[in-house]
């Protein structure tokens, strides 16, 4: 495992051993299992830069299953698939598989030993003579990421052959269900824990971080306020009261509360889906925000994280002229300087994507509880090769979720612990106000018959 930064060189430290490996016959076929963008554009990419590696033919197995099955029976050094169709290329093969070596790129989308794409992986383990994973995250929620990226190096041989026995072993439970204690909502490592894993896996794994092997340009974090209109500020303080207090006296759990946080995003942005998946606009003022923020970029080109579709659309309809990553055009233009205004979604362009010679200016419109793909974002233009400064701008709209959402990414909290935390304890802001606004009318003899 190359648990390295972002910008650090991780595919072309990959493609130069594979040469090597190849050259001496020590592998015959290489599959790369890669994010689809990262799949479609990058590793091409990445052949194409270097010279030592600009010899190697490389397929893609991606489309429709025609175009895949095509791709499987043409002469390459590499092939490259997107990890949505893991599953299937491990069926179409069964116990023919070819592949001597296998690469995952970005391995921590492995990190659920209960995926599919983490069983597809497991099933054709025993016929993989080499496997490399990369990822700049490797524990993007806690060190339990680790074990299924682990298994798959290894077979289960430094951290245990199951989950079960890994964190018995080093974890303890954190929170549980009130109501079913045997239902565990968090686990914390044991004292000493840390240190254990790391030793376990030295020899399997290199860790790198950009700190400390580049000199690089300055990012800036720039927070935004945004006030709200007095009657969208009523309206938002309203909506999440409606939607907030019927959970007052019960337990919320992640699914729930995920459900939750996104409405009250989507109202801090300005827009809202209803029961019936129309969109209901409440406002313009992060629209305007944005505005303000491209006129003051002086003409540098703007890179905008949305989150949602009705984002996207309210975007593109205030900036006709802004641009989606959706071609390999797309990004040669924005990298040469062609593209004005880009709108991408974080987990679109969370990983690979190199970005960094189009603009070094980002504005997130709405935010994300994920840490990992936060982070991996903003390093598509902080990262190797980057020139100016990176300024990232964040619109935080005042007196929202956006608020507790920015101090969640400040402090590196991991997504969905920080977001069941801050909605339980919204609500329970929420239930006080109640109470205490039953007290007052009480006091007052304002109580409705």
């Amino acid at each position: 495992m190359l648990a390295i930064d972002m910008g650090l060189g991780k595919s072309v430290i990959t493609l130069t051993a594979v040469t090597k490996l190849l050259q001496h016959n020590d592998v015959t076929k290489v599959l790369v299992v890669a994010p689809l963008r990262v799949a479609k554009f990058t590793w091409e990419e990445e052949i194409r830069k270097w010279d030592h590696t600009a010899y190697l033919k490389l397929a893609k197995i991606l489309g429709s299953e025609k175009q895949r099955t095509t791709a499987l029976n043409t002469s390459a050094h590499i092939y490259v698939i997107n990890r949505e169709n893991l599953e299937w290329l491990v069926r179409y093969y069964g116990s023919k598989w070819p592949f001597d070596m296998v690469i995952l790129d970005e391995s921590s989308s492995f990190k659920d030993h209960t995926s599919k794409r983490f069983r597809a992986m497991r099933r054709v383990r025993p016929l993989i003579k080499r496997i490399v994973e990369l990822t700049g995250t490797p524990a993007p929620n806690s060190l339990l990421d680790l074990w299924a990226q682990v298994y798959l190096l290894d077979s289960g041989e430094r951290l245990g052959r199951t989950l079960s026995i890994y964190r018995e072993k080093y974890f303890e439970p954190a929170t549980w269900d009130r109501n079913n204690p045997h239902i565990v909502y968090k686990w914390r490592l044991k004292p000493g824990a840390k240190e254990v894993i790391y030793a376990k896996i030295e020899d399997v794994c290199v860790s790198m971080k950009a700190k400390d092997w580049l000199l690089m340009p300055e990012q800036v974090c720039n927070v935004i306020k945004v006030p709200l209109p007095e009657s969208a500020r009523k309206l938002y303080k309203q909506l999440e009261k409606d939607l907030l207090i019927s959970y007052a006296d019960g337990n919320v759990v992640a699914n729930t509360a995920a459900v939750l946080s996104n409405k009250l995003i989507q109202m801090a942005s300005g827009a809202l889906y209803d029961e019936s998946k129309n969109v209901r606009n409440l406002h313009d003022a992060k629209l305007n925000t944005l505005e303000d923020v491209i006129e003051s970029a002086n003409k540098n080109p703007v890179l905008v994280f949305y989150w949602f579709k009705h984002d996207l659309d309210r975007l593109r309809k205030r900036f006709p002229k802004a641009r989606s990553l959706d071609t390999t055009e797309d990004i040669e233009q924005w990298n040469k300087g062609e593209i004005d205004l880009l709108l991408v979604h974080p987990a679109s362009a969370g990983h690979g994507l190199n970005l960094q010679a189009g603009g070094h200016i980002i504005v997130w419109f709405s935010l994300t509880w994920s840490l990992e793909l936060y982070e991996q974002a903003n390093a598509r233009l902080y990262r190797q090769g980057q020139k100016k400064s990176v300024i990232v701008h964040h619109l935080v709209a005042e007196g929202t979720i956006d608020e507790i959402v920015m101090k969640a990414l400040n402090q590196k909290s991991l997504g969905q612990d920080a977001l069941m935390e801050a909605v339980k304890a919204r609500i329970e802001e929420i239930r006080q106000i109640e109470l205490m606004s039953g007290r007052r009318a009480v006091d007052g003899k304002t109580v409705s018959k």
